[in-house]
């Protein structure tokens, strides 16, 4: 059984000298003749955030994927938690995704099981944990997304937010030190959306969770760009905007598989390129 990940103690936010979390080196990817990454190149560090916007088909969605090892490039390099993984086997990979956490579209969660069982998965199916610790972890990260009392409850019963929480829920139940979302509001209205970012940014400012944001929502990418999360003196999370976070959340902008802009919320808010502009209007 895989080991169950040491827990970040605190923010881990990046200092001189720190490994990137995540290398893309020229990294190329062409199903036949249809180049869906042509070269692209960046570093994410501990504790930050790289929101990923474009067009459909503009291979937002395929970065994830590679990170994953789900596909290899036909060329460049690729790193994640130090190790270079794009000739990796699958059992190799393993080891890699141990430290990386998934949120899906629709969140993903089995309708057979209760919320309690989908966030503690991972870690009933894959892990030596004791089941009064994997209870107490699952009670705890539900918590931790407000939805404590929904424990036994089915995900049929859960609203199309609550249901995206709990997709978040079960991907930070062990630990990782790498969230990645794909399009985790599609589909929401905007206040149930907001509930959904206000997760993120908490997991990125709270425990320090390094994060990869796919999605076409401008107004969900600013928000997580320029908020930032603290607690109260009781201990209760705030999520509030801050100028302080807007360097710990940056934009990566692709077309045509190519990035043409990578910067923060307020260089891209400025930025005069004709398509940037079409793009943010």
């Amino acid at each position: 059984m895989a080991a169950y990940p040491e827990r970040l103690r605190g923010p881990a936010r990046c200092r001189p000298g720190d490994e990137p979390v995540v290398v893309f080196e020229d990294v190329r990817l062409a199903f036949d003749d249809n180049v869906v990454l042509d070269g692209i190149s960046f570093k994410l560090y501990p504790g930050f955030t790289k929101i990923f916007l474009g067009a459909s088909g503009s291979g937002k969605s395929t970065v994830l994927k590679l990170i994953l090892g789900l596909l290899a490039p036909d060329s460049g390099r690729i790193r994640v938690h130090g190790q270079q993984i794009e000739r990796m086997t699958e059992n190799e990979l393993f080891t890699v995704r141990d430290h990386t956490g998934m949120v899906f579209q629709e969140g993903a969660l089995f309708d057979s099981l209760t919320v309690g069982e989908n966030v503690g998965f991972k870690l009933y199916e894959e892990t030596a944990m004791p089941l009064p610790e994997v209870r107490a972890r699952v009670e705890e990260v539900l918590g931790f997304v407000e939805l404590g009392p929904f424990v036994d409850r089915m995900p049929s019963e859960l609203s199309g937010g609550q249901r995206r929480r709990v997709a978040i829920a079960r991907a930070m139940a062990f630990k990782p030190k790498l969230l990645l979302y794909d399009e985790p509001t599609t589909g929401l209205d905007p206040i149930t959306a907001l509930t959904v970012d206000a997760e993120i940014i908490k997991l990125r400012d709270l425990e320090g969770v390094t994060s990869v944001l796919v999605t076409h929502q401008l107004r969900d990418a600013f928000y997580v760009a320029t908020h930032g999360a603290t607690r109260s003196d009781e201990g209760h999370p705030i999520v509030a905007a801050t100028s302080a976070k807007v360097e710990e959340a940056d934009f990566v902008m692709l077309r045509d598989g190519k990035i043409v802009f990578e910067g923060s919320a307020d260089e891209l808010r400025v930025a005069d390129d004709p398509y940037l502009r079409a793009f943010l209007s």
